[in-house]
């Protein structure tokens, strides 16, 4: 069972969802969450509150992915590759717990922008 979330940056909201992990649970606690967007390639991330150490860590992603970076305590949205991606894959800088998803990349891609507050919300 996961729960539903809405993620809303300049104008657009989309859905998405949170699994069942402990780290995903955290997330959830701390909701609603706005933080400052910063922009890797075309990961969108921000800090959030939430300290939590790495659970099942991936060191490749999905488009669509919404992670937890144990290094930086931010939340990480993955909408296509990042400046250390090859081929086809998806790579964050280090490794991340994968706690959902979203649905909608295509409205966020190539339309966020550095700096742009996001709010994640139940």
């Amino acid at each position: 069972m996961s729960t539903e979330i809405k993620i809303s940056v300049g104008g657009v909201e989309v859905a998405g969802w949170l699994n069942e992990t402990n780290t995903a649970n955290k997330v959830l606690d701390v909701m609603p969450i706005t933080g400052e967007i910063n922009l890797w390639g075309d990961e969108i991330y921000f800090t959030i509150p939430v300290d939590t150490g790495p659970e099942n860590a991936k060191e490749t992603v999905s488009v669509g992915d919404i992670a937890y970076w144990p290094q930086g305590n931010a939340m990480c949205i993955f909408l296509g590759k990042t400046p250390i991606s090859r081929g086809d894959e998806v790579k964050p800088i280090s490794p991340v717990n994968i706690i959902g998803g979203i649905e909608g990349v295509e409205k966020l891609l190539g339309k966020v922008k550095q700096g742009e507050e996001i709010t994640v919300r139940r």
